[in-house]
């Protein structure tokens, strides 16, 4: 009488295991994304207890050698007004996150606020927390 070997080997390769793997990687990093903050310039900003909870519509950011930029890119000041009408066109209620090193002059801080009082835009100072 011959003995038979009952047990076969599967040969296959299951895949679940990756799909697995590859869909929590992919939720990794869309989540880490979300919580970078889109303003690649590197601002040193004044501190402050206060808060706000509404999100500005735009952001302006100088640097301390004196260039205006409309979220992350560069414009000349005598673009700017132009650039934020385009941007904020039509929004109910605009608001505008200045972020302004705090090595920056106010010579240079102080016309963005007339182009925001003069445009009735709601102009709010990014500061860090204390």
């Amino acid at each position: 009488m011959a003995i038979r070997k009952v047990s076969k080997v599967d040969s296959g390769f299951s895949a679940a295991s990756m799909t697995d793997m590859v869909f929590l990687l992919l939720i990794f990093v869309l989540m880490a994304l979300t919580l970078v903050n889109p303003n690649a310039l590197r601002l040193v900003l004044p501190k402050s207890t206060n808060h706000i909870t509404e999100k500005p519509y735009t952001t302006v950011s100088i640097t301390p050698d004196a260039r205006y930029y409309v979220e992350t890119t560069e414009v000349s000041f005598p673009q700017l007004e132009p650039t934020l009408r385009a941007k904020l066109e039509g929004k109910d209620k605009p608001m505008v996150s200045l972020h302004a090193d705090e090595n920056v002059e106010m010579k240079y801080v102080v016309p963005v606020m007339n182009i925001a009082k003069n445009n009735n835009y709601t102009l709010v100072l990014a500061t860090q927390p204390e």
